[in-house]
């Protein structure tokens, strides 16, 4: 029988609730941007904000959301037939015309490099049946994921009174997009050309995101614009395993804008290493075994982003047996390392055995029975 308990190991005591900080600092950013963020993708941590909580037109950066809902929902070798109402759909364009057939995923390319709104239509009506419907989706994945204060209408971000969000909730919806890898890739992607169809030629895409190409580290994500919203910008970055998320919205100067959150969160943080690949989390009890104990290793390393002012926000609980029965296996999964930053959890890493152990034979089992009855006896009427 395997005895199951959980023993919780504080990495750093939790000291404060609050689910986010804005670091004050003699460079503090200055932006042009009416509302603004910059956020750690990993833990949520927010660095930076600036009317994050007011609710505004999102433009085009709607498309984050179309794009996870399409990967969540869809089959990316789907067929998609462009319909009349999709072909004629007004701004941003990847040229479709009625009845063309193209695969979901160069569709999804179209969406996030060159903002296409005739391919956010043809995707949503395939995927749900009708742009409404595929908002709806939009706006209840939004709301699971923690941006509350959003409201999708639509698929592409074409302004309507009732299609809003947050800077925040837009940091959220992208943190949650950078956990799937096809989504990283694709916003991520500077140059795409897809295939020719029978309607049309090849396409040929360039990423209108300019961060992928002067910021270092830049890894998406969207840029939007309307004249309700003004210049949107959502832009991520990747420096030494930290993933950062700016937001500028209705931004007079968005790359600079984005540029100065970016430098002055990566200032602001370090990647620290919780726990190696290899380092030995807990050693638990094993009965009828060749060996007493067997070592639980992680099987992969912990890096992550802390500041000076959050060490003590960090915690981990270790859930894995006490005891184990024989026989066991180098490798075998034996429970895992759950880490947490203001008691959300951020990362799971798997407990394995670091060796093997046999199971006696029925001869030793009897022998160790004998002792165990031998060592009870001396100890308590010797």
């Amino acid at each position: 029988m395997i005895k199951k308990k959980k023993v919780i190991i504080l990495i750093m005591s939790v000291l404060l609730t609050t689910t986010t900080i804005v670091y004050a600092a003699a460079n503090y950013p200055n932006v042009t941007a009416k509302s603004a963020i910059v956020m750690d993708a990993t833990t949520g941590k927010v660095l930076y904000s600036k009317e994050a909580e007011e609710r505004r037109y999102p433009a085009s950066t709607t498309k984050m959301m179309s794009l996870i809902v399409a990967l969540e929902h869809g089959n990316l070798d789907d067929i998609i037939t462009t319909s009349t109402n999709a072909s004629s759909t007004e701004g941003s364009s990847l040229w479709l015309t009625q009845g063309e057939q193209m695969k979901m995923i160069d569709l999804l390319y179209g969406i996030m490099l060159i903002s296409g709104n005739d391919a956010t239509v043809a995707v949503a009506e395939h995927i749900a049946g009708s742009v409404d419907n595929f908002a709806k989706l939009m706006t209840e994945k939004a709301h699971i994921i923690g941006a509350k204060n959003t409201n999708f209408t639509n698929s592409s971000g074409l302004p309507d009174p009732n299609h809003f969000t947050t800077a925040h909730d837009l940091a959220r919806i992208a943190a949650y997009g950078y956990k799937n890898p096809l989504f990283t890739q694709i916003v991520s992607t500077e140059h795409k050309v897809l295939p020719p169809t029978v309607k049309g030629d090849i396409r040929d895409l360039y990423n209108e995101n300019r961060m992928l190409w002067f910021y270092e580290g830049g890894n998406g994500v969207k840029t939007g614009y309307t004249d309700a919203a003004g210049r949107c910008l959502v832009s991520g970055a990747r420096r030494n395993n930290i993933q950062l998320i700016a937001v500028v919205l209705d931004s007079e100067t968005m790359w600079s804008d984005s540029k100065t959150l970016l430098d002055f969160a990566f200032a602001q943080l370090k990647a620290e290493t919780v726990f190696n690949q290899g380092d030995i989390l807990k050693t638990t009890r094993v009965t009828n075994g060749k060996s007493e104990v067997v070592k639980l290793v992680a099987d992969t390393s912990i890096v992550l982003p802390v500041s000076e002012k959050d060490k003590d926000e960090f915690s981990t609980v270790i859930d894995a047996p006490n005891m184990l029965e024989a026989p066991i296996v180098k490798g075998q999964k034996l429970g895992v390392a759950r880490v947490y930053y203001n008691n959300t959890e951020i990362a799971v890493v798997n407990l394995i055995a670091d060796e093997s152990v046999e199971r006696k034979s029925f001869f030793g089992t009897i022998i160790a029975s004998a002792w165990n009855v031998f060592t009870f006896f001396i100890k308590n009427f010797a």
